[in-house]
């Protein structure tokens, strides 16, 4: 099975004839049309528009573990030190602490607190006072899993308030105020094994995300649209408890301010890989 398949298309022409032509189409399930679109958006049309671009290479290394302590319930954990210059430099830092209660093998429901901290980085940074910013965050969660064939395909909906910190004019690490902000965000993702029907200890599999995330609420003002990420890529799972996965980044993020000289919207095009660790205790043993 190839990567484009043909089909035949009757069309009319100009003088009221019709005729057969050839067309060819991606051969390919529903979600990955879905990353091919959005690859080639972030590739030309961000770039075409009357807006600032700041480009930077990103590196993520993630470890996440959801810690079964019943049969339904489970502690999730998740830490993330994202990079700039691949590694050499902070772009932010992420730590995550929530409960996960798994209804079915189908669907699961989670919320926590995030901690979230971006630090001055690229040509435009949104910690522009030169400190780090900080963000508390709360969060809720559904998530649904279903399987087409081999692909094991999950949708998952959060729901975030956000508390932005605000800094003194004098002291920008001294927080004075804190800014309140709602967000929605939807991953699609999926795992599709490349040996057998299911993924087994020791064989490699693909794996693949994209997360929009939308801005809403008074204070949004135009960071609706906040940003989206595509990743994918390969993982390696070690046994049922423990994988790695490396995979392609692309992170497209509109800035919460415009640039005050231009009167510019910025959009950050960031490219690069997301190395993730995922590994999960069970306490019921």
């Amino acid at each position: 099975m190839g990567l484009f398949r043909k089909r035949r298309v009757l069309i009319s022409n100009q003088s009221g004839g019709k005729r057969l032509i050839d067309v060819y189409v991606l051969n390919a399930p529903m979600p990955f049309r879905f990353l091919i679109f959005f690859l080639l958006l972030s590739a030309t049309g961000f770039a075409q528009q009357n807006r600032i671009i700041d480009r930077n290479a990103i590196g993520w290394y993630v470890y996440t573990g959801d810690h079964k302590l019943s049969h339904h319930w489970a502690v999730h954990t998740e830490y993330q030190w994202r990079r700039v210059d691949l590694i050499r430099s902070w772009q932010q830092s992420l730590a995550r602490l929530g409960a996960v209660y798994t209804l079915s093998d189908r669907v699961k429901f989670g919320g926590g607190y995030t901690f979230f901290t971006t630090y001055p980085y690229g040509d435009y940074p949104v910690a522009d006072a030169g400190v780090p910013t900080i963000e508390s965050r709360i969060y809720e969660d559904i998530q649904l899993s279903d399987k087409i064939g081999i692909l094991k395909l999950t949708h998952r909906v959060r729901l975030e308030q956000r508390w932005l910190g605000t800094g003194a004019d004098g002291n920008p690490r001294q927080i004075v105020d804190w800014e309140y902000q709602h967000r929605v965000r939807y991953q699609v993702s999926g795992e599709i094994p490349l040996k057998g029907p299911t993924i087994d200890d020791g064989e490699v599999y693909l794996n693949f995300f994209d997360e929009l995330f939308i801005g809403f609420g008074r204070n949004v003002e135009q960071n609706v649209f906040n940003q989206n990420r595509i990743s994918a890529g390969f993982g390696y799972q070690i046994r049922d408890s423990f994988s790695l996965e490396l995979n392609y980044l692309n992170q497209i993020s509109q800035h919460p301010e415009i640039d005050q000289p231009t009167g510019k919207p910025v959009f950050e095009i960031n490219h690069g890989f997301r190395l993730n660790v995922r590994y999960d205790l069970d306490f019921t043993r």
